[in-house]
This record gives C-alpha cells, sequence and structure tokens, in this order.
C-alpha cells in the first residue's frame, strides 16, 4: 500500500508555488494525485470528468479527419490524452505557461496519463496561451488553423488565475480566437461555475453555434454530486 502522502515536486514559479503531491485517499483506498498552486488546489486525479468531456465534446463537435488541435493547459493530462484516443486527431499541442508541469509529464510522474508525452501527435509548448491568442500568430509549431482549440486554465471566465487573461473573455477576444480554426472548427470550454447564459449568449454572438453543458460526477468526499461546466462553440461551416 502506498504512503498515506508524498509531496512529489514543489517549485517555485511566476504565478506562485507549485506542488505535486500525491496521497492515499481512505474512502476509495486509491492513490490520488493533486496540485496545489500557493494555498489552492487546483486539480485533483479523483475528479477529471469534465475535463474528459472537455476533449470528447469538443471533438465530437468537429467533422472530418486529420483534426489539428491545440489544449490550453496541461495540467494533469488528462484533456490532452483523452483528445489524442480521438483516432481522427492528427496534431496536439499542449500550450502550458509552468515548466515544472510540463517536467512532471516528461518525467513520467502521473502514472494515468503516461501514456501522452510517448504519442508522436503530442507537443508540449511551454508558454502564455493568451499570449498567443492575443498575438494572433499561430501556437508555436501547430498549424495556423486549427480545427479544435481546447481551454481549462482559468476557475471560469470570470475567475481567472491572472488579470491578463481576461481579455479572452471578451467579445474581442473570442473574435481573435475564432478567427484561429478551420470553418466548422470548435472552441471548447471548461468552467467551474454553474452554466451562466450570458457567457453562451457571448459565445452564440461570436460563433455560428454555442451551448453550454453541465457535467456531473460523483463525489466520494461528500457522497454526493457535483458539477463542472463544458461550453462549446462551433465556426461557421463556410464564409457564406
Amino acid at each position: 500500500m502506498s504512503r498515506r502522502f508524498e509531496e512529489i515536486d514543489w517549485q517555485q514559479t511566476p504565478l506562485g508555488e507549485i506542488s505535486l503531491r500525491r496521497r492515499l485517499e481512505p474512502s476509495l483506498l486509491v492513490d490520488v494525485y493533486e496540485v496545489k498552486l500557493g494555498e489552492e488546489f487546483l486539480m485533483s486525479s479523483l475528479f477529471t470528468v469534465a475535463e474528459v468531456e472537455l476533449a470528447r465534446m469538443g471533438l465530437a463537435a468537429v467533422e472530418g479527419e486529420g483534426l489539428d488541435v491545440v489544449v490550453g493547459g496541461l495540467g494533469l493530462g488528462y484533456t490532452a490524452l483523452t483528445a489524442l484516443e480521438d483516432e481522427r486527431v492528427r496534431t496536439v499541442t499542449v500550450v502550458e505557461a509552468l515548466g515544472p508541469v510540463i517536467s512532471w509529464h516528461e518525467r513520467q510522474l502521473l502514472p494515468d496519463t503516461a501514456a501522452l508525452t510517448p504519442d508522436p501527435r503530442t507537443t508540449l509548448l511551454e508558454g502564455d496561451f493568451f499570449a498567443f491568442a492575443r498575438a494572433g500568430g499561430g501556437f508555436g509549431a501547430a498549424p495556423e488553423l486549427l480545427h479544435a482549440v481546447l481551454l481549462d486554465i482559468d476557475h471560469t471566465p470570470h475567475h481567472v488565475l491572472h488579470p491578463s487573461h481576461a481579455d479572452l473573455y471578451t467579445r474581442e477576444g473570442l473574435e481573435g480566437l475564432a478567427a484561429r480554426l478551420h470553418p466548422g472548427g470548435v472552441f471548447a470550454l471548461w468552467s467551474d461555475d454553474p452554466p451562466e447564459d450570458a457567457f453562451t449568449g457571448l459565445l452564440a454572438a461570436v460563433f455560428a453555434t454555442a451551448a453550454a453543458h453541465e457535467v456531473t460526477f460523483a463525489n466520494p468526499l461528500t457522497g454526493g454530486t457535483s458539477s463542472n461546466t463544458v461550453y462549446v462553440a462551433t465556426t461557421a461551416l463556410s464564409a457564406a
């Protein structure tokens, strides 16, 4: 049986101290991997349903083959790994601002998503997703036009990790992101809050279609259920 608690890695970053921890969850007798930024819990391997659904719902909205995908935020790797499970996907470029997070995957410290880095379709790009989006160019070596952008960085469109992220969630920011997509391309976003009509309406003003999906999942810590939101928006199939 695993030790009850282990701090696997701790490093200082521009956003504060980040740590990767493993603990034994006594209610399930399973190892749980958690990420903390300062005193704030960012993610846990105990709750990954919505991160998986971000990729599944996003890619389900895209037609065609040879899909080029950008994932904003690497985290524990569940969204990116789920994207790779779609056989139509040609490339997955994961943009992650924090080098230590990339190093966890390169060092194979996360057993559930260990298949991510060996997959030749995967590129881990250290950089600021929002700065790339704002600049209007490409995301590293990813193709200039993309079939899908899957974003899971901020807590919600209004509760951001850094003030510089906020402009993406405006009409101008979303229009810039939509311009990076092929016709029929998708922008999908994870949020910790329930669906917001105002944000869904903003997406609908920019994209051809927009929907908010509430994703519920069992919460073994409370004995009940919890939920996140996945927003899915698609560009028009043609300029006409």
